[in-house]
């Protein structure tokens, strides 16, 4: 099967980049992780039915899978990044 394009919104490019590289490195496995095998993370319900979350650590991937893409909706502590990640994606439907 061939790689998924992966595309992350410019607030998850920053949240990234501002990891440490110890969690990038983290975070990136998880990345191809959820590409390879997208039944990875946990199915989440209500306003964020469809999408996934994915356990780094501290840390949570927020992220749905197509036929050829993973869009992540947001990367972030437990806390708060199911807010987030609905605010992302209601955003992306727009």
């Amino acid at each position: 099967m061939p790689q998924r394009l992966v595309r992350l919104p410019p607030e998850v490019q920053r949240t990234v980049r501002s990891l440490h590289p110890e969690q990038k490195r983290r975070m990136r496995a998880g990345l191809d992780l959820t590409q390879t095998k997208p039944e990875a993370g946990k199915e989440l319900k209500g306003e964020l039915a469809g999408w996934r979350s994915l356990r780094i650590g501290r840390l949570r991937i927020v992220y749905r899978v197509t036929r050829t893409t993973l869009d992540v909706a947001g990367i972030g502590p437990r806390s708060s990044i199911y807010l987030d990640a609905a605010r992302l994606a209601r955003a992306g439907r727009k």
